[in-house]
């Protein structure tokens, strides 16, 4: 039986408004279909390119992408944890992939890269908030040495059933 040919390499680079349709596509699937994002309204192409033009500097989104055809196959973005001063320190990441490219290895090259980020720029903790029972986040999070640090019960609802989320954090 012949070998089962190599997956394709995957380049990372920071997203353009050129993306926009295409994080919009992943991230709408998210929307409609799962509880891997707590939006229940999907973003247009317009509201993702604004999306976009809102970060800069270490708030920047990047994109896995295949290298022969450029799609894009997930992205990922820091954001500020929270607003007052005394948090300016932490950050919270946010990683897709595209769900037909899912377990390439995608979302942890996105996700290690944003941490990579989020150290350079001087920041000192990075927290994921993840639905509950979503393992594969969970699991990806754990491989690059996120920690469990809590349970926030019943704090969103989607599809007519009650969420949690995980919180789980890197700190430098």
């Amino acid at each position: 039986m012949p070998a089962a040919p190599a997956p394709r390499p995957v380049e990372i680079r920071q997203a353009t408004p050129d993306d926009a349709a295409e994080i919009a596509e992943i991230y709408n699937h998210e929307v409609l279909h799962t509880v891997s994002t707590f939006d229940i309204v999907p973003r247009s192409v317009e509201e993702q390119r604004e999306w976009l033009a809102s970060r800069s500097g270490a708030f920047s989104a990047i994109v896995a992408t295949d290298p022969i055809d450029h799609s894009v196959l997930g992205f990922a973005a820091l954001s500020r944890y929270k607003e007052r001063a005394a948090y300016s320190t932490t950050v919270e990441d946010s990683v897709y992939v595209d769900r037909g490219h899912a377990g390439r290895g995608i979302g942890r090259l996105l996700l290690t890269e944003v941490c990579g980020i989020a150290r350079a720029s001087g920041f000192h903790s990075v927290v994921a908030r993840i639905e509950a029972e979503g393992t594969a986040s969970r699991g990806l999070h754990a491989a690059c040495g996120f920690e469990l640090v809590g349970i926030e019960r019943q704090v969103g609802r989607k599809f007519n059933r009650w969420l949690d989320v995980a919180v789980m954090q890197l700190v430098f």
